[in-house]
């Protein structure tokens, strides 16, 4: 999964909309997001993380503290984010339920937690558990799966690395799909000829 562009709207530290277009970065490698000590690194992760789980990927922050709290009370709050996997291109859009301004009047009222994905042949699937579902299927990996792999934060890196060789693997072969090769000893291991 590589991201490509991400919007984000009166999400974490931004108050207002704010895209960051990552297909400017390139199409080979990884990206390494660095800065100083409140530079917003973690806010980018929030984002990315929200996009496709509906979950911020530190454990301090839950999806109704996501919404910033300098924005005004009708500015939108949502994360969108455009990314390609395996030669596709998926877009996703989410919100968290927070209170906005009404349409029509002054009252604030509470704007319901959504979740849009488009599939690359334009279909759409709508509600928080559906595109969750979808996404886990794509992607291959859960979100605590995606936040152990894809976001290590500064600290974790050594913890994967030391972790129990067994759990290790058992992470790859889901990243990697490669659990019937696994299987594939034990299963003819059985096998009379």
């Amino acid at each position: 999964m590589r991201p490509l562009k991400l919007i984000i709207s009166a999400f974490g530290p931004y108050d207002s909309k704010t895209e960051i277009n990552m297909s400017l970065l390139g199409s080979k490698g990884i990206f390494l997001i660095t800065g100083d000590t409140g530079a917003g690194k973690t806010s980018i992760f929030d984002a990315i993380s929200f996009a496709l789980f509906g979950t911020a990927s530190g454990q301090v922050r839950e999806p109704s503290m996501l919404r910033c709290k300098y924005s005004s009370d009708d500015t939108e709050t949502f994360v969108e984010m455009e990314f390609l996997h395996r030669d596709c291109i998926y877009k996703i859009k989410r919100n968290p339920e927070y209170t906005r301004k009404s349409k029509r009047g002054d009252k604030l009222i509470k704007q319901k937690a959504e979740a849009e994905l488009v599939l690359p042949d334009k279909s759409v699937i709508s509600g928080y558990k559906a595109v969750n579902e979808k996404i886990e299927s794509i992607l291959g990996v859960n979100f605590s799966q995606f936040s152990q792999i894809s976001m290590i934060a500064q600290g974790d890196f050594m913890r994967f690395i030391t972790e129990q060789t067994k759990e290790r693997n058992r992470i790859f072969r889901e990243i990697f799909s490669t659990q019937k090769f696994w299987d594939l000893p034990r299963e003819t291991k059985n096998v009379k000829l």
